[in-house]
């Protein structure tokens, strides 16, 4: 009985672990439980909002623009702002 003393890790009669395949390792993903029609709305609804915020972004972006172009607009009529931000050095404009 304690003549020979067999391990698990020696016993040769346990054959080795069966291989995983690709499919057992990964887990199943809400992708892989949606049908193919569903999946393809919620792709289309996805580019339809990025699309929108890209819009959005945009016109935002061409407001600020109008607003900056606006304010350049008075602060050129506005003589005291002029020779406040002019440059004192008269003799480069002669």
């Amino acid at each position: 009985m304690f003549g020979k003393e067999i391990f698990l890790w020696q016993n040769p009669k346990t054959p080795p672990a069966p291989k995983a395949t690709v499919a057992q390792d990964k887990p199943t993903t809400l992708k892989d439980l949606l049908s193919s029609d569903v999946l393809e709305k919620l792709k289309a609804q996805a580019d339809e909002a990025k699309a929108a915020e890209a819009a959005l972004k945009e016109q935002e972006h061409q407001q600020a623009e109008e607003a900056r172009q606006a304010e350049q607009k008075r602060r050129d009529n506005d003589f005291e702002y002029l020779l406040n931000n002019s440059a004192m050095d008269w003799k480069k404009h002669k």
